[in-house]
């Protein structure tokens, strides 16, 4: 079964839906869907974007995305192994519109809290990673009762947020293939020369309107976005690639001078290029 942009495509009279993606690429494409998303990474790794916010995906992960959080993965094209990652979803009406309000659930009220947000567990990894295993070869049943234990474990596992805003509106088709769009050439361009004006035509708006378009729903502007996106990439470089100097890894990365680059990376990693290749 495959993640389509904005729908989760559901079996007749299913509630939870299982599903593997082994590719050399996961789906790369911004999409949100009405189901939370628990998912863990067995092979691969690279950078996700989720909601508002930046960050990276190595094996070993077990994430939690929320309902309708815009997301997508982007793996690293620097490598040619393939990824994999097995997930569930589901909603909270999935078995039965009170299901979870029942007193028996009172414990994952705070769950629910956590997934708005998205979330990347610190601890408890390996062993909630061995119960999604076990779920390839299981029945449904067998599914249904391994998916509790999964969500009991994530349940009381150290966590970190994976986003710090939430859009206050579901994006619509139109607004999600938009949004889509503009993400999509930034992700496969971000290391390019990228103005306003190319941008804002990806979107078919004028500058003025594509800047507040972006900004409501991201609650940063275009170009904030942008310059996290290529100070991921230079970190990834700064650790995986000794060999290139960090001048070089500033215009692969997108910048177009090295007192702009530092300028940025400090803004975002609070720290100089040298010394994140230091620690």
């Amino acid at each position: 079964m495959k993640v389509f942009p904005f729908n989760i495509p559901k079996p007749q009279n299913i509630g939870l839906i299982y599903q593997e993606d082994k590719a050399l690429y996961f789906y790369d494409k911004l999409h949100q869907h009405e189901e939370i998303q628990l998912c863990t990474i067995i092979k691969g790794s690279g950078t996700l974007i989720i909601g508002d916010a930046i960050s990276d995906y190595k094996a070993g992960d077990v994430l939690v995305i929320g309902s309708n959080l815009p997301h997508v993965f982007k793996s690293n094209a620097s490598t040619n192994e393939t990824s994999f990652m097995i997930s569930l979803f589901f909603t909270e009406g999935s078995f039965g519109h009170d299901f979870f309000n029942l007193d028996d659930f009172k414990e994952l009220k705070s769950f629910f809290k956590k997934s708005l947000f998205g979330c990347k567990l610190l601890s408890n990894q390996q062993k909630i990673q061995q119960h999604f295993l076990a779920l390839q070869q299981a029945s449904n049943l067998k599914r249904f009762i391994g998916f509790f234990e999964i969500l009991k474990q994530i349940n009381s596992s150290k966590t970190i947020p994976l986003a710090d805003f939430l859009s206050p509106k579901k994006y619509t088709d139109n607004q999600g293939k938009r949004m889509r769009n503009i993400m999509d050439y930034t992700i496969h361009n971000f290391n390019t020369n990228i103005d306003l004006q190319k941008i804002s035509s990806k979107a078919n708006m004028t500058p003025n309107a594509f800047c507040r378009y972006f900004k409501q729903r991201t609650n940063k502007t275009y170009f904030s976005f942008l310059n996290e996106l290529r100070v991921d990439n230079a970190c990834k470089l700064l650790v995986g690639n000794k060999d290139l100097s960090i001048s070089e890894i500033a215009y692969e990365s997108g910048f177009q001078n090295l007192s702009n680059f530092n300028r940025k990376f400090k803004e975002v990693k609070k720290m100089t290029p040298s010394a994140y290749r230091k620690t």
